[in-house]
């Protein structure tokens, strides 16, 4: 069990590294970091001198993305230069959401210094403040010190805050094991990134245009050749109401489509149970005529399913999912997608529709089925090996939140 003092507050951690003891101490943060401020300056300030700034917007997911080169007049950049392991800190923002946000400064980087609404931040273990930025006491800590009339935290505000904290051995542990954890975080999201561009490399060169795509595999030399859609597909015209076999679905972006959860299901306010949705089974194409311009393309990976009648979904004309998986990687593309916009009808955002006859006007270039398999399964490794990527970024997602759980006081 974890200690507590009289008034039933804990001094100690839930979980903590073997050999760690002693009860932590309620400190201010002005006795535990240094502050530095950020850089003021007018147009006219601005000559060519080579100053970075650091700004609210290089800043994403607590990670430093960027500096501005904007050239600060030397005689006013008087700011603290940036250091390797400095935290920067947005204090004053438009949005409230964004005060607060942080980021570690991680390799060194010269001639730079952090702009106006901007705070730094110098430790001694500088992991350990970062993530202790991330616990839901400095949460909450910003909320109750915001600006009443603008969103912002005062630098005397932030000296002001206090935290229960260990020794500075206890923090070097804790700070090195969350420094490991973002590390695999962002070694997965570059990983991810990657993947993507392997991906995109592949969408532009594997399908042909014309009769001839950039890349094949090995052992194809033959001419794609030209069909309708409705050489391919068939629009699936059945409705139904929600029932087990056939329950009530959404269809997500990138994802296609998914049970609907209990956050967003608001099925049970529908009192005409006999109401009927489209029905979509495995290897459908479906497309949303609105949002297709935004991504709302894919297949049913999922199964049995009623969704939205706003959706159109299509069906292999051979039986074939394989057709349907190669038409869904063909409207990936740009040069496809461009082609159904030119269909799409309607005067405002909301009501705009590609009529499905008109889709399967289409014409598209097709190549053999072994060649049409051979494509599909490589995407589909693709897809896979990403999806693993994802289940291993959540997983470790969740572990770095239970550990600023019970980490931390």
């Amino acid at each position: 069990m974890t200690k507590a003092d009289k008034e039933g507050q804990r001094k100690t951690p839930i979980l903590r590294f073997k050999g760690f003891t002693d009860d932590w101490e309620q400190r201010k943060l002005q006795n535990q970091v240094q502050f530095f401020s950020g850089l003021t300056y007018s147009p006219n300030d601005v000559k060519d001198v080579g100053t970075f700034v650091i700004r609210s917007s290089n800043i994403k997911d607590n990670t430093l993305v960027s500096a501005d080169n904007v050239y600060v007049n030397p005689n006013i950049a008087n700011s603290e230069p940036v250091k390797k392991d400095d935290v920067i800190m947005v204090v004053r923002n438009g949005s409230k959401g964004l005060i607060g946000k942080h980021a570690l400064v991680t390799q060194k980087i010269d001639n730079t210094v952090i702009g106006a609404f901007m705070t730094g931040i110098r430790s001694s273990t500088p992991y350990f403040l970062d993530v202790l930025l991330d616990t839901i006491n400095f949460k909450k800590e910003i909320y109750k010190n915001l600006g009443a009339t603008i969103n912002q935290i005062t630098v005397g505000n932030l000296r002001k805050m206090t935290f229960k904290v260990p020794n500075e051995s206890e923090k070097f542990k804790i700070g090195n094991l969350f420094k490991k954890l973002n590390y695999l975080l962002a070694l997965y999201e570059r990983k991810l990134k990657l993947l993507s561009r392997v991906k995109k490399y592949f969408l532009d060169n594997l399908f042909a245009k014309k009769e001839y795509p950039n890349l094949r595999f090995k052992g194809f030399t033959d001419a794609w050749k030209q069909r309708k859609l409705s050489s391919i597909l068939i629009e699936r015209k059945d409705l139904s109401t929600e029932s087990k076999e056939f329950p009530l679905s959404s269809f997500i972006q990138e994802k296609g489509v998914v049970p609907k959860s209990q956050r967003y299901d608001r099925s049970f306010l529908v009192k005409d149970s006999s109401k009927k949705y489209k029905v979509t089974k495995f290897g459908d194409f479906i497309y949303s005529s609105n949002n297709l311009d935004t991504g709302s393309i894919g297949l049913n990976s999922y199964g049995n399913a009623v969704i939205s009648p706003v959706y159109s979904v299509f069906s292999s004309k051979n039986l074939n999912v394989l057709e349907t998986n190669f038409v869904n990687l063909l409207f990936q593309q740009n040069f496809y997608k461009n082609k159904m916009l030119r269909f799409r009808q309607g005067v405002m955002y909301g009501q705009l529709k590609i009529k499905e006859d008109d889709f399967l006007k289409i014409r598209v270039n097709v190549p053999s089925q072994t060649e049409i398999k051979n494509i599909t399964n490589l995407f589909s490794k693709i897809e896979s090996y990403a999806t693993l990527l994802e289940n291993k970024k959540k997983q470790l997602v969740q572990i770095k939140s239970i550990l600023l759980n019970t980490m931390f006081i």
